[in-house]
């Protein structure tokens, strides 16, 4: 019997931009919801009945106010 270990170098310099540009644009938006939202993204499916029920506001409150976004 012989063990025969093979050896693999791994280029740790290079990362993939691609995933690096996908979490940039999803850090992005999760900060615009959790920050700012106020009913605009659902006001394109919802009208103006979305500023009224502002229901990404109410899921993200707690989030908002822990993290130090003013609300009300």
């Amino acid at each position: 019997m012989s063990s025969y270990s093979k050896l693999r170098t791994v280029n740790t310099e290079k990362s993939p931009k691609l995933a690096i540009a996908v979490l940039a644009i999803i850090a992005i938006f999760s900060i615009y919801i959790v920050g700012y939202d106020q009913g605009q993204l659902f006001s394109m499916v919802q009208g103006n009945d979305a500023f009224d029920s502002m229901w990404l506001h109410e899921f993200t409150h707690d989030i908002r106010h822990a993290s130090g976004f003013p609300c009300h």
